[in-house]
């Protein structure tokens, strides 16, 4: 599914108007779709006390739309005004014109009647601001969503949802208020928006719903931004035929592990293991291989000549690697690795002196990308093949910026290095970004802080890198092992709750996600 900006929305509305369907109807269709989603949240409808917040603009019509039905289906409605509406709106004259109680949220006064609402009520839609221009929230608006707030501390019970976004969210950026609500669920109309998955925001959105409110699909196909979904995801799967051998998945060659940081190893061949890769070699200082391959005998070795314990032999262990490549259709370097000199050392040799005759598709991740990262102009170096993985604290290094540029804005980070690097890039973190070197982009639709703890990001990189093997480019394979690792995070997340996961319960999740894909 599209995933657009605000121009990008208003530019589909005056597209979809020129095509004959008018913004009344357009708004017709979004309070009736708020209004099904509300009746989804309560259930019958009949007797419920609704709490609508008004703003001056198209949200607030949205808002009133919903209330007239959400009025018709038995609800007791409360309109309360956050600023004024048009002279003569129809909108809220037919509500008044039902008898349905109208206030005006006041900058000055008391707020008796939005207190006393607000202290019965079952649900508060927020219908206060939308998508619009960005805008300090001050005067009635921060008075009404600032006791909307205090309500909810009051009540958890209490459901808020918000139309399109939670009010004074930005919808590009995800900056936010502090009077900005914390939504249970946000109801996007026609398409998400960039700001939906854009921190601090994201954490007010709750649950997110895309409603249909009229705008044809075909008008967003030049977007070059996305969400995956469950479908897209499933088509790119690599296919498992009947007569396949381990040679038919792939081989890859994980360059891994240290003597501070034994378990990266590990995590990486785990997870393209458990990703469906045919066969898995790990290459490590010899000293680690005995360690590791008693907790992983599905994977081969390849010992790599020590400096010292845990410390592999500068060029001479990158030539060792380059020597057994030539049968291998991955290569992942990275996890654990440490930065010694030597290590340091074969990092670059393995990856920017690697002979003609090998053209292995590539994943860096972790050490491999700080010690890249002191190498001017390494990508002119790297073969275009390859998928960068870094978090934001990699980022700021390969691209030489700050944490914080990083952070404002995500999607702008990762879309700059790819084009820049000429490389995938996978952006990790809540809603990871994927972005082709062309400037596809695709967020992936997870959050989950049972995934942040130390080797999930390891598992990620080995996911990458089996479904490389398996033939997929890598956009799609960066995409798909970012879906399936989210997935797989979800899945231990319901059965063990957010706190206390490890790496290790990612493993036997991840067949079961993509099982759980394949047959949705």
């Amino acid at each position: 599914m599209k995933v657009v900006t605000v121009e990008q929305m208003g530019e589909l509305e005056a597209a979809t108007e020129a095509q004959g369907t008018s913004t009344d109807t357009l708004m017709q269709n979004a309070g009736l779709a708020v209004a099904q989603r509300a009746r989804s949240l309560l259930g019958e409808m009949k007797g419920e006390h609704v709490c609508v917040l008004i703003g001056p603009g198209n949200n607030g019509g949205d808002g009133l739309v919903a209330a007239h039905h959400l009025n018709d289906w038995g609800a007791r409605i409360h309109i309360f005004l956050c600023g004024p509406r048009p002279t003569g709106d129809p909108l809220l004259q037919v509500l008044v014109d039902l008898a349905v109680d109208v206030n005006e949220v006041s900058n000055e006064g008391d707020n008796d009647v939005l207190k006393r609402s607000l202290g019965s009520a079952t649900l508060v839609v927020d219908a206060v601001l939308g998508t619009g221009r960005s805008r300090t929230l001050e005067g009635a608006i921060r008075v009404g969503l600032e006791m909307v707030q205090a309500a909810k501390k009051r009540r958890s019970e209490l459901l808020i949802l918000s139309v399109d976004v939670p009010s004074g969210l930005d919808a590009d950026t995800g900056a936010c208020d502090s009077a900005t609500p914390w939504a249970d669920l946000t109801v996007s109309l026609g398409f998400p928006k960039v700001g939906h998955f854009s921190f601090p925001g994201a954490a007010k959105v709750g649950r997110l719903e895309i409603a249909e409110i009229g705008i044809p699909n075909h008008l967003a196909a030049d977007i070059p931004l996305d969400v995956a979904s469950p479908a897209f995801v499933r088509s790119i799967l690599p296919p498992r035929h009947i007569n396949a051998n381990k040679g038919t998945f792939g081989r890859v060659m994980v360059v891994a592990g240290s003597a501070n940081y034994i378990g990266a190893a590990f995590f990486a061949c785990a997870g393209a293991v458990r990703s469906g890769a045919g066969l898995v070699t790990l290459a490590a200082p010899k000293s680690l291989v005995p360690l590791i391959a008693t907790q992983l005998p599905e994977a081969t070795f390849l010992p790599l000549e020590e400096t010292k314990w845990g410390v592999s032999k500068g060029v001479d262990s990158a030539k060792q690697v380059h020597q057994a490549l030539g049968t291998y259709d991955t290569l992942l370097v990275g996890c654990g690795m440490g930065q010694e000199a030597q290590t340091s050392e074969m990092v670059r040799h393995l990856l920017t002196s690697m002979p003609s005759s090998l053209t292995p598709r590539i994943v860096v991740d972790a050490d491999g990308l700080n010690i890249l990262a002191k190498a001017p102009n390494w990508w002119q170096r790297l073969h275009e093949n390859a998928v960068i993985t870094p978090h934001p604290g990699e980022m700021r290094r390969l691209a030489d910026t700050s944490l914080e540029d990083v952070q404002a804005d995500r999607l702008k980070a990762a879309r700059a290095a790819a084009a820049t690097w000429r490389k995938t890039v996978l952006l990790k973190g809540a809603y990871s970004i994927i972005v082709a070197p062309e400037g596809q982009a695709v967020i992936n639709p997870f959050a989950n802080p049972a995934l942040a703890t130390a080797g999930t990001g390891d598992v990620l990189s080995g996911i990458v890198a089996g479904l490389l093997a398996q033939g997929l480019s890598p956009f799609h394979a960066a995409t798909a092992a970012a879906y399936v690792h989210g997935a797989a995070g979800e899945i231990v997340r319901s059965e063990l709750g957010d706190a206390g996961a490890a790496a290790s319960d990612l493993l036997l999740a991840i067949p079961k996600a993509i099982k759980d894909l394949k047959t949705a």
